[in-house]
């Protein structure tokens, strides 16, 4: 009988030193966010204020001057944009006449819009646009939700003007 006590209280003990570590982790827990969150903490206002002088103009001066998209094209490099295409490649094959989940990108330079025969089109990109030129084509790359708004287009766009002039550079050599 004395040995079931003695199992009995020490497993009490046990039970009763995580129940009581707990409560103290709790705790510091609690005063430590009361200190750091709490208190008065961030709530007036800072005990230093630097004055900045209007930085609308250092803005201006910092903001990249865009170069037109022509420019950005005639120097564009094709065997990069080969590399470029591999964020394509998931949904549009380079063969004509073979579809995936988009349409074949073969001779898409100069080619009518919504004019691959076997693939079903939203429609939306007749309301924008009547020929893939390359001045489209950027638009359409650089955010095609935006460009064509109900386009089945899932793709979210390349930002870089470099990438899509050399994307459509490469996709222009396609097809001579």
């Amino acid at each position: 009988m004395g040995r079931d006590m003695f199992d009995t209280m020490t497993l009490t003990k046990i039970v009763g030193g995580f129940c009581g570590t707990f409560l103290v982790f709790l705790l510091g827990g609690w005063v430590a966010e009361s200190i750091y969150h709490g208190g008065g903490h961030g709530e007036g206002e800072q005990a230093y204020v630097i004055e900045v002088p209007d930085s609308a103009g250092a803005e201006e001066a910092v903001a990249e001057v865009e170069v037109p998209f022509a420019e950005v094209f005639a120097m564009a490099d094709a065997s990069a944009g080969e590399g470029v295409f591999r964020n394509c490649r998931a949904c549009h094959s380079l063969e004509p006449g073979q579809n995936g989940t988009g349409p074949t990108l073969y001779g898409v330079v100069g080619r009518t819009v919504d004019a691959v025969e076997g693939y079903s089109y939203s429609g939306a990109l007749e309301e924008v646009v009547d020929v893939w030129d390359p001045e489209h084509l950027n638009g359409f790359l650089e955010n095609p939700r935006e460009y064509a708004p109900g386009t089945k287009m899932a793709f979210n766009g390349l930002r870089s003007v470099e990438d899509r002039a050399n994307l459509i550079a490469y996709l222009d050599t396609l097809d001579n």
